[in-house]
């Protein structure tokens, strides 16, 4: 039986006697946070501006939080992990959900637009009548550093998406997707190689007009695709 919930209406140092336990060196008052169950974790790094809520469902969470701007809800089930890295945004809310020991990673300097949704879990089981075994078991989701996921898209159990990759808008991503490639539709396929995006905005930052790569600083990230990633 779950305990009753604890909410905690910031982020800041605490520690129960569920072994619930929050590490950070500064309070945010913008994210407030529940343990549902115990052998839960907050980690977050000094400078982080977080908006939204964590919630630990179950026990034994763990949650890294990098030096970054995340909006949003991040839900960890039973034994799972979530890992956010440093310089990560969020246009607005983002979702993430986790359950049965899995984990979801976001590398560094990722772009996140609008209402994305990372679903390392369906939610609720779905059996074969016949065997009674489980058809939708959860997959661990890592999104390699630099990548540029666009408006309403879902990221889905097991996906892996290479770095300095971009994702279009209301793409629905499953499987795996290389390095430094568009990849776009429902499920998401590559339909370009070989390229680098950069953050500079097309209207905000000078100069208004950028019609090739010497309008703006290279990041470290310009690389060819490999065509057969090899994934952990």
């Amino acid at each position: 039986m779950k305990q009753n919930p604890i909410t905690l209406n910031s982020i800041s140092s605490y520690k129960d006697e569920n072994n619930n336990e929050i590490i950070c060196e500064e309070e945010i008052p913008t994210c407030k946070v529940v343990f549902l169950g115990k052998n839960n974790k907050l980690i977050v790094k000094k400078g982080s501006r977080i908006k939204g809520g964590v919630y630990f469902d179950c026990d034994n969470g763990v949650c890294n939080i990098g030096k970054n701007r995340f909006k949003g809800v991040i839900r960890l089930g039973q034994d799972c992990t979530i890992n956010i890295d440093d310089q990560v945004t969020c246009t607005n809310t983002c979702l993430i959900t986790t359950a049965e020991g899995i984990t979801v990673t976001i590398g560094e300097d990722c772009m996140l637009a609008s209402e994305i949704q990372i679903r390392a879990d369906d939610g609720h089981p779905i059996f074969d009548v016949s065997t009674g075994k489980r058809v939708n078991m959860p997959k661990s989701v890592s999104i390699g550093p630099h990548s540029w996921i666009g408006g309403r898209v879902a990221i889905l159990s097991g996906a892996q998406i290479g770095e300095g990759s971009v994702i279009g808008f209301g793409s629905v991503v499953k499987g795996k997707i290389p390095n430094n490639c568009v990849a776009v539709g429902a499920p998401a396929k590559v339909v370009r190689k070989n390229i680098a995006w950069e953050r500079p905005h097309l209207s905000h930052v000078e100069p208004y007009y950028k019609p090739d790569a010497s309008f703006v600083k290279k990041s470290k990230y310009w690389k060819n695709t490999v065509d057969n990633p090899q994934y952990s």
